[in-house]
């Protein structure tokens, strides 16, 4: 099995910036994908970014050019540094880690984003 568990999630201004991260742990592939997703209320779950174990990145057109995501894949961990942010951020963060070996699919307990204008 395998855990993930967020954190940085919180309340910031409009155009503050936060980073989130998220570790993975347990039996973890490392051949993988790991990402960041996110839902506002009434709305669904949502791509934000994501990145293969071998670094190539894919981010949702609304936050190209003010979100990163990066990894560290000795650590298991990957990093969202979010710029630039605005109200329509606000949602819930949730950590995804991919293996598309064996199409296993595992979840973060989500991290609240609040984004005041």
């Amino acid at each position: 099995q395998v855990q993930l568990v967020e954190s940085g999630g919180g309340l910031v201004q409009s155009g503050g910036s936060l980073r989130l991260s998220c570790a993975a742990s347990g039996s973890v592939f490392s051949i993988n994908t790991m990402g960041w997703y996110r839902q506002a209320p009434g709305k669904q779950r949502e791509l934000v970014a994501t990145i293969h174990s071998g670094g190539s990145t894919n981010y949702a057109d609304s936050v190209k050019g003010r979100f990163t995501i990066s990894r560290d894949n000795g650590k298991n961990t990957v990093y969202l540094r979010m710029n630039s942010l605005k109200p329509e951020d606000t949602a819930v963060y949730y950590c995804n880690l991919f293996v598309n070996t064996y199409g296993s699919n595992y979840w973060g307990q989500g991290t609240q984003v609040t984004v005041s204008s």
